[in-house]
């Protein structure tokens, strides 16, 4: 037996409280849109007298500023082709560096990250529906948040609810018609959006309630999909007032499910039960808002990478035959008449599914851009960029440069072969969930739901890209198809 020591005592002491949020909330954004344009250029002003920019083109540019918004991956990789892996163009009237290499995603994520801000990179677009979520907080906040939500993402946590996730996963492809045509990604939305709000959040609701959650998310979402200027524009009728329409729509479902637990004395069960039974310094519930937002943010993060996953993955692997057969095949032995048990979505069991679903995030990385604010003057793979200027890094050009992946416009699974090429590329090549202490931290369940749907899903039916729906991407905060993306769907046999 461990012998209990007056040293052992003072060391759990001084242990953080995973269950205690101590660290002071930042200040509320100001999101009027002449306050944020005069922010950015004072910032681009300090940082000019700081040092010298990146090499680039800094002038205002409307070709640069269109193609970020329909060809963003070939603008990105031909400016650096140009310039180098470090670089500045300006987008609309803000100043932005780049910086495309393994050795500065390696910097920007892990070994410089302290240099860098969330709150105040283009993530902060996000703040009207998200709030103080993961994506607009730094620092000890940011640290304690997300020690309070770690428990419910552990590995014996997501397998402990990866039997849930099946269930849900099943009772939607059971609704696929035997025959016919289908958005994939609008099916395969409501089905991420459906695990979100009951494995993740633990909303064990009706079916028609749930609908109204996810489809108020859904119409608050959708103001990142329209172009900037239209996001600026405020005003009765704007899509900015429909967002905030749909968005109390939402906090009204949310606020409703926290006061009923608390109400009933019972936390209940998913991450919303571990914010329900964490404290501030003073001993005191959370407040409502904190756990809202929170709560919006897991929903966010929960769904929206399944969604555009699944849906890339039937599109390529209806253009690759060979990539689809050898997939079938593995799931035909390995799965026979049956769905896959928690244990066979552990990653190893199913290692064709692994690397097929590696070689989708490698081509397609929901989060494909990584918006930051520089808080020091740094140094990026030998360039120095001052205080105060943006700064992004691209995980989907990364993917793409071809002295790390050989004709990395083709989709080849192959790729992530034990003992093959992607295993001897350096750190910060391969960086679909981002890294460090900002990994996603979701990353192991939406891997166990990707698995899970890709299994479920194929093992009943074959999924052909419909030729007539060609693929057209949208550049949103996260990688997807726009518009959706209709799919001919057949029971197999």
């Amino acid at each position: 037996m461990a012998t209990v020591t007056e040293e052992s005592v003072r060391a759990a002491q001084k242990r953080p409280d995973r269950r205690m949020l101590t660290a002071t909330p930042p200040a509320p954004m100001d999101l009027r849109v002449p306050a944020q344009v005069r922010k950015d250029l004072r910032d681009e002003r300090r940082a000019r007298r700081r040092g010298p920019m990146p090499p680039g083109n800094p002038y205002p540019s409307w070709t640069t500023t269109l193609t970020t918004f329909t060809d963003p991956l070939k603008m990105l990789l031909e400016n650096r082709r140009r310039y180098g892996p470090v670089f500045t163009l300006r987008h609309g009237h803000e100043l932005i560096v780049w910086a495309i290499s393994p050795t500065a995603n390696h910097e920007v994520l892990v070994s410089k990250a302290d240099a860098f801000g969330w709150r105040e990179g283009r993530f902060r677009d996000l703040w009207p529906l998200m709030g103080d979520g993961f994506f607009a907080i730094d620092g000890d906040y940011h640290r304690q948040m997300r020690r309070m939500l770690l428990p419910g993402f552990h590995a014996d946590a997501v397998h402990g609810v990866a039997g849930d996730t099946v269930a849900e996963v099943v009772a939607a492809v059971e609704q696929l018609p035997a025959k016919g045509i289908v958005d994939i990604n609008h099916w395969v939305r409501d089905t991420a959006m459906r695990v979100a709000l009951r494995v993740l959040l633990g909303i064990d609701r009706e079916d028609d309630e749930i609908h109204r959650i996810a489809n108020a998310f859904e119409r608050a979402l959708a103001f990142h999909g329209y172009s900037i200027p239209t996001q600026m524009l405020r005003g009765p009728r704007t899509p900015y007032a429909r967002t905030q329409q749909a968005r109390a729509e939402l906090d009204g479902h949310v606020y409703e499910e926290i006061r009923r637990r608390r109400a009933a004395g019972d936390p209940g069960r998913g991450v919303l039960g571990l914010l329900l039974q964490c404290t501030d310094g003073d001993g005191n519930p959370l407040p409502e808002h904190t756990i809202r937002d929170l709560a919006i943010t897991v929903m966010f993060a929960g769904h929206d990478t399944t969604t555009a996953t699944f849906t890339f993955l039937t599109y390529e692997l209806g253009r690759h035959p060979h990539a689809r057969e050898a997939l079938l095949d593995e799931l035909d032995t390995v799965l026979g008449e049956n769905d896959p048990t928690p244990d066979q979505l552990d990653g190893r069991a199913l290692p064709v599914l692994e690397r097929t679903l590696d070689e989708t995030l490698r081509r397609y990385p929901i989060a494909w851009i990584g918006p930051r604010r520089v808080l020091e003057d740094v140094e990026l793979d030998g360039v120095m960029v001052p205080k105060g200027v943006g700064m992004f890094y691209s995980s989907w050009a990364t993917h793409h440069l071809e002295e790390f992946y050989p004709s990395p416009m083709a989709f080849d699974p192959d790729r992530f072969l034990p003992g093959g090429q992607v295993e001897q590329l350096p750190k910060g090549s391969y960086i679909p969930f981002g890294g460090g202490s900002r990994m996603c931290l979701g990353k192991r369940f939406a891997q166990y739901e990707l698995r899970a749907l890709t299994a479920v899903a194929l093992r009943r039916f074959t999924i052909d890209p419909d030729p007539a729906d060609p693929l057209k991407m949208s550049f949103t905060p996260t990688l997807g198809p726009k518009n959706g993306l209709r799919y001919f769907v057949t029971r197999r046999d």
